[in-house]
């Protein structure tokens, strides 16, 4: 089961990443550049060889995901009062959106669909009109990063359910920022997806620290 605990913890630092980028959004106005890049880009890889090529591959895995895999850390050595609560309440309310998603084929299909054209139209951005796969920057470009927003919008924000993000005024009212924050929180729904098809189930988070300790240790061996 080593292996498989591994590539749950791999998805479940793109969900925490994912929703780490986006409180700092709404509290900060910025992210790292790097870890915005990598969470966006995982949501156009649908075929990948593996879990880590989702997340730019094995060898960069650690750098890529520091932000998620270092929350992650602190969930499973820190005191529950010490838990910065939003993070935790994004990435618990994706999950439940990504099982609504799930549940609605006729959703899931659309979305499948928008962002091949997304994906698509991000080449018009790549460095003379090279594979944005090879170009992860690509897809952090405000032209995408609208584009996702849309689709977020279009679909997943339909549901009855809402994620209420909270912060500052002042960064959640910048048109940019809010595309960002939809953007992520697709980037986040993504992750669940993939924490369930490697086999991620609701209980197995009652025994989070237990499973993922080693396999933190293992991805992430110097936080």
């Amino acid at each position: 089961m080593s292996r498989q605990h591994d590539e749950q913890a791999i998805a479940l630092a793109g969900l925490f990443q994912a929703a780490a980028l986006v409180e700092q959004i709404a509290t900060r106005g910025m992210v790292p550049q790097n870890s915005l890049e990598t969470s966006l880009y995982s949501t156009f890889v649908m075929n990948p060889h593996n879990t880590e090529e989702i997340y730019g591959g094995v060898h960069d895995l650690p750098y890529n995901l520091q932000l998620g895999l270092r929350n992650m850390q602190d969930l499973v050595e820190k005191k529950r009062s010490e838990h910065n609560k939003d993070i935790v309440r994004y990435a618990l309310s994706m999950m439940y959106l990504e099982r609504k998603l799930s549940s609605n084929k006729e959703m899931m299909q659309s979305v499948g669909t928008r962002l091949d054209q997304i994906r698509e139209q991000a080449r018009y951005f790549a460095p003379e009109n090279a594979d944005p796969m090879d170009n992860p920057s690509t897809f952090c470009h405000p032209s995408v990063i609208a584009n996702l927003a849309s689709l977020y919008q279009e679909t997943i924000s339909t549901f009855s359910f809402r994620i209420q993000v909270g912060g500052d005024p002042r960064h959640l009212q910048n048109a940019e920022n809010a595309a960002k924050i939809r953007s992520l929180l697709l980037a986040g729904i993504r992750a669940a997806m993939l924490w369930r098809q490697v086999g991620g189930k609701r209980w197995h988070l009652f025994f989070f620290k237990s499973r993922m300790r080693p396999s933190l240790k293992k991805i992430h061996p110097n936080p």
